[in-house]
């Protein structure tokens, strides 16, 4: 399985923006249907937003719809996650996730995770 790596959380204030990335391994990350979720202290984890092997189709939770955007670089083994004007409800620990099957970005049915980075939003 492709090994996952998160970065870019940190503190920042609200109405800032942030971009998260996820690398990949060696696999070949265009095998792989990905997504990101989160989980707050006390939550549940909960659907972030999603996409195809490709980066074609996308899926998000209505919570972060217009702000926030995924795109993958499957030449650089890479997804993103831009995070425009960020509320304090938006803080968590954000986690990318992959699976080969692609119909995973709808189903959000995906069996590897990465660690997880923190993200803060706190005046």
């Amino acid at each position: 399985q492709v090994q996952l790596v998160e970065s870019g959380g940190g503190l920042v204030q609200p109405g800032v923006s942030l971009r998260l990335s996820c690398a990949g391994d060696g696999h070949t990350f265009s095998d792989y249907a990905m997504g990101w979720f989160r989980q707050a202290p006390g939550k549940d984890r909960e659907f972030v937003a999603s996409l195809s092997r490709s980066g074609g189709s996308t899926y998000y939770a209505d919570s972060v719809k217009d702000r926030f955007t995924i795109s993958r670089d499957n030449a650089q083994n890479r997804m993103y996650l831009q995070m425009n004007s960020l509320k304090p409800e938006d803080t968590a620990v954000y986690y990318c996730a992959a699976d080969l099957n692609d119909g995973a970005y709808l189903s959000l049915k995906f069996n590897t995770w990465g660690q997880g980075t923190q993200v803060t939003v706190s005046s």
